[in-house]
């Protein structure tokens, strides 16, 4: 098993709880029918004070954004970096599919060293690191240099990306998870949209460069917030870190292993083996190949598809991603708070929580506004008039996004939710097929244009959302129950 000593689940019956540990959530909860049932230790991150949890929970979302935050920032720059650079827009581009790349393989390294040593140390040293790493961007003279600090920044700022899903469970019961993993989802999307709408203004107004300047200002704020207000959430019932005592040294000031298990080689790609799960591996590739067409293609062809037809300037283009921003906050009503709503109304009606599969109805939705999205944008892109700006596949991508960000938090939160004691695991792998996937596409994506057409290329990547991620979720819907029941059963025994 990935995670060591996981949560108690829900007891069967209220009896199974001792009394002075069913009076210790009932002061503390006003219930003791909870999923999971936390310790009976105000350490245990189940029982913080809900400001302390939500305040962690944006930091630790914040960081996880500003993984595709830094990864897209430099979108609006390329022409202005070309030319500084004296290299050619494609080789410009791939300083961000680079990142794309890293921050998809880098959490292999540090999902094993958080489970020893816990989330927040890691965390701290992915700022320090990425810091660093952006002034070196901002300072380097030559491609080679910019692209190896590039490099570096993705390596370090990767981690939250990765593991904000285990945070979410390690801190929100089951209720409410879909709501507390969509802040998380919610941020890691809108991470590529928010950047280059900000940074084209930068780069048109005082340089790129300062583009690298301000991502190391960000990260520096980051570091003293994490600091004092992000407390550690890796919590072993009964390790040395769990009895030491409260207050502001023990939980911010104070480092130590919090798991003595030896580390081992194969901990290092053990994410990776949760492709042989179905319910891990199907929401994976469901949720990248929507990504794909949704965010990934929307913002690395806006830039090739409309800055080029409609003669936009660097501070023009980066208004084009205000239609994302806004699509994946309004998708996320519908695959965040409302999919708890979901779930929960199901629970009131039947007396009891209805499978995890249930949470999945949604996600067709999703399916259905990302194919719709994605046609509207891609045909419209190519009958709108040259030299003229038009709209309407700005409304397309808006319609995509939604669709998207219900597709993310639908599926990462179903993947969790069966999984629950692996959920660093399942956003490690999660994440890595996610990344990849992204990194080849603007690869194709061009080719795909050229070969049979901007507005033919909606038929193309609406095959493929159908085949990869709309009906292998039905069929999920169709027997993950059974699937994960019986993986937990060989578990138990």
């Amino acid at each position: 098993m990935d995670e060591k000593n996981p949560k108690p689940v829900a007891p069967d019956s209220d009896s199974e709880i001792a009394p002075e540990h069913r009076e210790y959530l009932l002061q503390r909860h006003g219930t003791f029918e909870l999923d999971p049932v936390p310790a009976m230790d105000d350490e245990d991150p189940y029982n913080w004070p809900a400001w302390k949890k939500h305040t962690n929970l944006v930091l630790v979302a914040f960081h996880a954004m500003m993984c595709t935050f830094i990864a897209s920032s430099i979108i609006p720059a390329y022409r202005d970096i070309s030319l500084d650079l004296g290299v050619s827009m494609d080789k410009t581009s791939y300083l961000t599919s680079l990142q794309i790349a890293i921050i998809g393989g880098a959490p292999l390294f540090w999902k094993p060293l958080s489970n020893r040593f816990g989330r927040r140390p890691i965390f701290l040293i992915s700022l320090v690191g990425s810091l660093v790493c952006n002034i070196g961007c901002a300072k380097s003279p030559s491609y080679a240099s910019m692209a190896a600090c590039r490099a570096l920044v993705a390596f370090f700022i990767c981690p939250a990306g990765a593991l904000g899903s285990a945070v979410v469970a390690e801190c929100f019961f089951r209720k409410d998870r879909g709501r507390y993993m969509g802040v998380w989802a919610l941020l890691v999307t809108l991470g590529v949209p928010v950047s280059p709408f900000i940074f084209g203004f930068v780069a048109q107004r005082v340089g790129y460069r300062w583009i690298y300047y301000i991502l190391a200002i960000t990260n520096g704020v980051q570091l003293i917030l994490c600091i004092f207000l992000s407390p550690e959430t890796r919590y072993i019932p009964g390790s040395p870190s769990s009895v030491a005592g409260s207050g502001f040294r023990q939980e911010y000031l104070t480092f130590r292993r919090i798991d003595p298990t030896p580390l081992r080689l194969y901990e290092f790609i053990q994410p990776l083996t949760l492709a042989g799960r179905a319910t891990v591996m199907i929401p994976a590739v469901a949720y990248s190949m929507v990504f794909l067409f949704s965010s990934v293609m929307t913002t690395v062809e806006i830039p090739q598809l409309l800055q080029e037809k409609f003669h936009l300037d660097a501070q023009g283009l980066g208004l084009q991603f205000l239609s994302l921003i806004i699509g994946s906050v309004l998708g996320e009503q519908l695959g965040g708070p409302l999919s708890d709503l979901w779930m929960n109304r199901k629970t009131r009606q039947s007396g009891q929580r209805p499978p995890s599969e249930y949470r999945l109805w949604l996600s067709y939705i999703g399916f259905l506004l990302s194919i719709a999205g994605s046609v509207v944008f891609l045909v419209q892109t190519e009958k709108s008039p040259s030299g003229h700006w038009n709209i309407t596949p700005i409304v397309g991508v808006a319609i995509s996004a939604f669709g998207n960000q219900v597709v993310t938090t639908v599926l990462i939160t179903y993947a969790v939710d069966t999984n629950s004691t692996e959920a660093a695991s399942v956003g490690v792998l999660i994440t890595f097929v996610r990344q990849i996937w992204g990194f080849i596409g603007p690869f194709w994506l061009p080719h795909m244009f050229s070969s049979v057409g901007v507005a033919n290329s909606a038929g193309i990547a609406t095959a493929l959302i159908v085949v990869a991620s709309l009906i292998p979720t039905a069929l999920l819907q169709w027997r993950g129950e059974l699937w994960h029941t019986k993986k937990q059963d060989k578990m138990s025994a």
